[in-house]
């Protein structure tokens, strides 16, 4: 089946523990506090934040304080967004992306078939943005606490 990778998975945990320090930070959030809540590698997450930070996602804070912030409020940022930006191009099969990859586009049983899977795929990944992940965590967090 299809697989996000791991870069793609810690990326969406770094940008959602972002998201949930959104409204309520002072200070921009420095890695090593992600890598202790999400038992994410202090190195995996420096090597994540790069792509985020060129597509825009987050910005970064220098000096005293500094670390990093969401670039935009957790509603406007997607996880399709997340997702490009870490995994590149998101199409199911190679043709759907570049027609001339196959030559059997035009008679090929199965293209339509892959075009509205991705379509699907990626409508559902435009429709969550940070803040849905954020709540999802914390009704997971009040579930756990109240056992």
């Amino acid at each position: 089946m299809i697989r996000i990778s791991t870069k793609g998975r810690y990326g969406a945990r770094l940008m959602a523990n972002l998201a949930r320090r959104y409204r309520t930070q002072d200070r921009a959030v420095v890695l090593k506090e992600v890598s202790t809540d999400e038992g994410i590698s202090i190195r995996y997450l420096e090597q994540i934040i790069i792509p985020l930070k060129i597509n825009r996602l987050v910005k970064s804070i220098r000096g005293t304080g500094g670390g990093y912030i969401l670039s935009r409020p957790p509603e406007d940022i997607t996880l399709a967004e997340i997702l490009v930006a870490l995994e590149g191009n998101t199409c199911l099969v190679e043709c759907l992306e570049d027609e001339d990859y196959c030559d059997r586009v035009a008679t090929c049983p199965t293209y339509e078939i892959w075009k509205e899977a991705n379509l699907i795929l990626k409508d559902y990944f435009q429709g969550i943005s940070l803040k849905d992940i954020a709540a999802i965590y914390e009704k997971k967090k009040n579930r756990a606490s109240s056992r």
